[in-house]
């Protein structure tokens, strides 16, 4: 059995290495689209966390996959037609919930940023081994709290203290076993692609 890595293309990402066809216009639109049903879907996955406003959703890992799979401007894109269909009344937030101002929205919105900053890493090179994934997954999860948590805190009033408690703290296992898929699925996909290349 062979421990070769697959062989790295400077600058691609998963979605790059699609077949050329010649309209790649509607094809990276078809992803955009399809990474934000992705998000939606995965976000219906939704489990209550007593004493937050914030329920366990499958949306965070979604988001990241989106971003390290189709790469910084497809993931922000597919995020952005995720969280502006959203607010314009799809149910398709945590839960089944639209529209913006809700406690929870801060995440969507640090899910826009953080799968452009996974798209980025990607990109370099931070889906292609297990620690590089555990880096850019743990670098993306600190980017939806930088921006959730806050957000979380200002809505409903709660003291920084208590968004941490009620936002950060009851979610870390969660993106601790995430990571842990994302650290097996990425890694193998490039391992394929790399078997058939």
């Amino acid at each position: 059995m062979s421990t070769a890595a697959a062989p790295v293309r400077t600058g691609a990402v998963l979605a790059d290495l699609l077949p050329a066809v010649r309209h790649r216009y509607a094809v990276d639109t078809a992803l955009v689209v399809g990474g934000a049903a992705l998000t939606g879907i995965a976000a219906q996955i939704a489990v209550p966390i007593p004493g937050s406003p914030v329920p366990v959703t499958g949306q965070t890992f979604a988001a990241l996959l989106v971003g390290t799979a189709l790469g910084a401007r497809r993931g922000f894109l597919s995020l952005a037609v995720y969280a502006l269909v959203g607010m314009a009344g799809m149910p398709w937030f945590a839960g089944g919930s639209s529209g913006a101002g809700g406690a929870s929205f801060g995440y969507v919105l640090g899910m826009l940023l953080a799968a452009t900053v996974v798209g980025d890493l990607a990109r370099r090179g931070g889906d292609r081994s297990v620690l590089r994934t555990a880096g850019t997954m743990v670098l993306g999860s600190a980017v939806i709290y930088a921006v959730g948590v806050p957000y979380l805190a200002l809505s409903t009033g709660m003291s920084a203290s208590a968004a941490i408690a009620a936002g950060l703290v009851p979610f870390l296992l969660g993106d601790a076993l995430k990571a842990a898929l994302a650290m097996g699925a990425l890694p193998a996909a490039w391992k394929l692609v790399g078997r058939r290349g």
